[in-house]
């Protein structure tokens, strides 16, 4: 029995290290804890995410398809209590609870589920981490001795999520790191939009405007608000997230345009994951850009860009048509899809903008 503690300790902090370890270590802590499978979930906001041993994971699919997620009182409960250490459904429900709770009476019970033990811990990276462990309905409610079992787990289980969750910060930083060696600036941001880390090109380009720690934020007022726009998108995964925002210049920074990146991440990684990398593109000026870093800049269509290139080289909308053979109505339809994504109103400010003078204010 002491060999196989001290194996499965080893385990869970090899886990903390290798996060594809995890399902295979959630099975080992199951059987310690004598369960039908284990589950472990972070959740910070509104965004949750779960691994699962393999035993229960058509279980977990099902919950997050079925919405259970959002219905499940049972992550408050455990954190309301404050224990350092396992909790039985019947610590934070009542019997009556228990049969009456559609969690349990329509989900879990049917799946032969329906008693089980979890953890509570929360992390400095602020997310919360709950390590459910499963029993089967059949078998009763846990034994106090099997809550006493898993207790001796408890402190290896709290230390390993500090430390993925550290392991993690320290990626992201080096990843930010890596961006200023090829002269990108760069902020890595975490799923509710705050700022994991940031690299001395963003923090020279932008000030005062990124807050290590908190919602990532803007000097402008116009383009913080298009930043948090995005950053509302990004949270609920919608491909709005995407989007390139125009940052005035001031008379000690130069503009610039902040490109919101999406971050597609693997389901596996549970701790302090980077949700977005936020790029900030320094506008020269005097250099008028190309289509392909006009397209990129400001998300617009390849005609838009030629559109917007020909306006700053001072043509007007009729040679516009004329040169591209197309009518003076489609030219203003693509010049007004240009002015929206720029964040302009008229086309002397774009002018400035492609230019590399100071954005409007608005």
């Amino acid at each position: 029995m002491d060999d196989a503690f001290e194996d499965l300790i080893d385990r869970i902090y090899e886990a903390a290290a290798i996060p594809d370890l995890w399902a295979a270590t959630l099975s080992a802590i199951a059987r310690f804890g004598e369960g039908a499978g284990a589950l472990l979930f972070t959740s910070q906001g509104d965004e949750f995410r779960s691994i699962a041993s393999p035993e229960i994971e058509e279980v977990v699919e099902a919950f997050m398809a079925g919405g259970w997620a959002a219905r499940n009182d049972r992550p408050a409960r455990l954190f309301a209590r404050q224990h350092a250490g396992f909790l039985t459904d019947l610590d934070v429900y009542t019997r009556e609870e228990l049969d009456t709770n559609p969690l349990f009476t329509e989900f879990l019970r049917p799946r032969g589920l329906g008693w089980g033990t979890a953890s509570a811990i929360t992390v400095p990276s602020g997310e919360q981490i709950v390590v459910d462990v499963e029993r089967a309905y059949a078998d009763g409610p846990v034994p106090a001795a099997v809550v006493e079992r898993l207790d001796t787990l408890r402190p290896h289980l709290a230390r390993a999520a500090t430390m993925s969750a550290r392991l993690r910060l320290q990626a992201v930083q080096v990843a930010a790191d890596a961006l200023d060696l090829v002269g990108l600036p760069a902020a890595i941001l975490g799923r509710q939009g705050q700022v994991l880390a940031m690299n001395g090109g963003a923090e020279a380009l932008l000030g005062g405007a990124l807050r290590e720690g908190r919602r990532v934020a803007l000097a402008d007022p116009r383009a913080d608000r298009l930043l948090g726009e995005a950053v509302e998108a990004l949270a609920t995964g919608a491909l709005e997230a995407a989007r390139s925002i125009p940052v005035p210049g001031t008379p000690e920074r130069a503009p610039a345009v902040a490109h919101l990146l999406p971050v597609r991440r693997s389901a596996r990684d549970l701790f302090a994951a980077a949700a977005a990398i936020l790029v900030v593109t320094p506008v020269a000026h005097g250099i008028l850009p190309g289509l392909s870093v006009l397209e990129g800049l400001f998300d617009l269509t390849a005609a838009e860009a030629r559109v917007a290139r020909s306006i700053a080289n001072c043509r007007t909308v009729e040679q516009i048509a004329a040169e591209s053979g197309t009518s003076p109505q489609t030219v203003r339809s693509q010049l007004k899809g240009v002015m929206a994504k720029t964040g302009v109103s008229r086309q002397a400010e774009l002018v400035g903008l492609l230019a590399g003078a100071a954005l409007p204010r608005l």
